[in-house]
């Protein structure tokens, strides 16, 4: 089978992410609309990455690009402002997830994420690094505080190290940005994702149900996904992406096309629905 995406799987995509002059995004709440619509999303990449994107969507064209000089690009400035917004609004989960990539969640697949990628308390001393235990052990005591400060009082100064702790517990589930100053300096207030997410967090799903949801999301959203692309977007392995989307085929949500292709049962009927 052709790698070559279909027109009418684009025209389903530019409907569902928002890719579309019409449908483009404004505000926090259009985002937000979006990440509950899409399940995940990214923050700010474009056309070249794939899958939903407050970015793209800001933009309302499938081909969005990213320019050099981002500063002085209205889409991209409107699109850092609306996810700092979002961030801050504190509705949907915001984090770099998987492969360090800033990721918006809706609250449904909270749990599905963790349950790939977190990490359990009992499990902190064996898989997170001295860095990282130092700067949680800091936040669970104080509970917020911003980048500097928090350098200081977790005894990481190194601003390489303290990155690397930070996208490390990030990527746990364990820490997330609640909010951005950027007067009298720029500073991103830090907070434990349990402050934010203490229910959705405490839910408990195995594993092939966590695969199944995510597959689920994007599927729901894409309308087919070819060979590597859920992987690709998602952070997860192939082999795992692949167990999502056999699941989905078993439960009657989709049909295997090819290998590694698959696309919604009932794409006609909902790909008629948007029209």
């Amino acid at each position: 089978m052709s790698n070559q995406m279909p027109e009418e799987i684009e025209i389903f995509r530019d409907h569902n992410w928002r890719r579309s002059p019409d449908l483009r995004i404004e505000n926090g709440v259009d985002a937000e609309s979006l990440i509950e619509t899409a399940g995940f999303c990214a923050a700010l990449t474009d056309a070249r990455r794939g899958g939903p994107s407050i970015y793209i969507a800001v933009c309302g064209r499938r081909d969005a690009h990213m320019p050099r000089n981002v500063q002085k690009d209205p889409e991209a400035s409107l699109a850092w402002v609306i996810k700092d917004e979002v961030m801050k609004r504190g509705r949907v989960y915001y984090a770099k997830l998987a492969k360090n990539r800033a990721t918006f969640l809706a609250r449904r697949l909270i749990p599905h994420f963790n349950a790939l990628w977190g990490i359990p308390r009992k499990e902190e001393a064996n898989k997170l690094s001295d860095e990282a235990r130092a700067i949680l052990k800091v936040l669970r005591k104080e509970w917020e505080m911003a980048t500097c400060d928090l350098r200081q009082e977790s005894g990481v100064t190194d601003r390489t190290r303290f990155t690397r702790a930070m996208d490390e517990l990030q990527s746990a589930m364990k820490v997330i940005p609640a909010d951005v100053l950027y007067e009298p300096y720029f500073t991103y207030i830090w907070t434990l994702a349990e402050g934010r997410f203490a229910e959705d967090l405490k839910v408990k799903v195995k594993r092939d149900v966590a695969l199944k949801e995510v597959a689920r999301a994007f599927l729901d959203g894409a309308g087919m996904t070819l060979r590597g692309e859920l992987a690709r977007i998602t952070g997860l392995s192939r082999p795992d992406a692949g167990r999502g989307n056999q699941l989905l085929v078993k439960e009657g949500h989709a049909e295997q096309l090819d290998v590694g292709v698959y696309r919604l049962k009932d794409f006609e009927a909902r790909a008629g629905a948007n029209q």
